[in-house]
């Protein structure tokens, strides 16, 4: 074991002066980077790259914590909106006593612990990667993480919001907020310890970060095709069909659709389910991963998930239904070209389940889908793969990397994890 480094920062006064920050009772942890000390491509931050490795420490007070439902990615803007909120139910109304508790926020590339002050004790311990969002309001900081529950109660860290239409999938966000005069400083030093966490991720794989530019990613991406399986598909005319079916006054469609995916180069609804003996079944002509392009003339193009359920259950008093579809499988092909492990492929993944994609990278040129379940790599089934084997399978692959998804709702409908909701 090795002492951790304890970083102390220290802003300047308007007279110059240095404020001596609160003494901190020293702790020891393993350090598991003793021997990759090495020089670190410059990035920027406040911190040195290897204190980061280390660990710092800021002095803080704890204001609380609470639990948000937030969309699968939301936009900065909203993310800024949530962090608001957390502090609003958080922190006590002006004029208020506001109950805190003074810590130590200690930040390093593998995680980020809160220990209380006076006794060192553990609040908190959340790994790095589940932090998904920082925000500094003034003095106050917010970090916003996934909420870690168990896979069968979760459902792969998604629920419905109650009350909310069906299929209406949310993940659960535990904001926690605090109180300090270098709020900033904090939020940048979580910042670039993720940037240092993958300065270290290549080195890990042999792979000098100095090596790699933002221009020379840029001009790999712009060799690059993009993956067109699904225009040529969706430009076939054979695929693209109009279909009247026939149904009573008063019945439902008795379908189940969900999202075709964030990165879809033609984003609707896909028919993921058939009720037993519904209108939709008894036609005998839709099959499930049809894309349904529009419903009585209404474009279903673009549109978010509610308001097409909302048209499709407008449709009960009708007795005739015209739908304009591509005929489409359930199972979606990926094709990503990674010329070297230097190059990230791009989007992550959290229990099989593609979580993120970075706009512009190789994996949304090769097909990839926020919310599409990973079924299979390289002609190897992953459907019963640990997330960690996942993941290093993937970090691991170079070249042509094939991969098979389906959008993850249809997959648990498809394994009986889930119960249809037909409308």
């Amino acid at each position: 074991k090795s002492s951790q480094k304890q970083i102390k920062f220290t802003k300047p006064t308007q007279s110059e002066e240095i404020r001596e920050p609160r003494r901190r009772k020293h702790y020891v942890s393993v350090d598991l980077h003793a021997e990759m000390r090495t020089e670190f491509v410059s990035l920027p931050g406040p911190c040195e790259p290897e204190d980061l490795i280390d660990g710092i420490i800021f002095a803080a007070n704890y204001l609380g914590s609470t639990q948000l439902l937030s969309e699968r990615n939301p936009s900065k803007n909203i993310r800024m909106m949530q962090a608001q909120e957390a502090v609003s139910r958080v922190k006590s109304p002006e004029g208020d006593v506001q109950t805190l508790t003074e810590v130590d926020l200690f930040i390093s590339t593998q995680r980020i612990k809160v220990l209380n002050a006076d006794t060192q004790e553990t609040m908190m311990d959340n790994a790095l990667r589940t932090i998904s969002y920082i925000a500094d309001i003034g003095n106050i900081v917010v970090l916003m993480a996934r909420r870690r529950m168990p896979r069968t109660a979760s459902q792969d860290c998604i629920e419905t919001t109650p009350g909310a239409p069906e299929a209406k999938k949310q993940y659960k966000m535990i904001c926690h907020v605090f109180e300090s005069e270098d709020a900033q400083l904090i939020a940048q030093s979580i910042g670039q310890a993720f940037s240092v966490a993958y300065q270290e991720f290549l080195r890990a794989n042999g792979i000098n970060p100095e090596d790699l530019s933002q221009k020379e990613y840029s001009d790999i991406i712009n060799t690059q095709e993009m993956y067109n399986d699904d225009l040529i598909h969706f430009s076939n005319s054979d695929n693209c069909k109009e279909l009247q079916l026939e149904k009573q006054k008063g019945e439902i469609l008795g379908i189940v659709i969900v999202e075709s995916g964030w990165g879809s180069i033609l984003p609707t609804v896909i028919l993921a389910n058939m009720m037993n003996g519904g209108p939709a079944a008894r036609s005998g002509k839709l099959s499930i991963g049809d894309q349904i392009m529009s419903i009585n003339n209404t474009s279903l193009v673009g549109l978010p998930l509610a308001t097409c359920q909302g048209i499709i259950k407008g449709l009960k008093n009708q007795v005739q239904v015209k739908l304009n579809i591509v005929s489409c499988p359930p199972v979606t092909t990926v094709l990503i070209k990674r010329p070297d492990l230097k190059y990230q492929l791009g989007f992550s993944v959290q229990n099989g389940i593609i979580c993120s994609l970075m706009r512009g990278g190789i994996a949304e040129r090769g097909g990839v889908r926020v919310g599409h379940r990973i079924i299979e790599i390289n002609g190897q089934s992953v459907v019963a793969t640990a997330h960690e084997k996942i993941v290093q399978a993937l970090s691991n692959s170079v070249g042509e990397i094939h991969m098979k998804t389906m959008p993850a709702a249809m997959f648990r409908l498809l394994t009986g994890q889930e119960t249809p909701m037909y409308i």
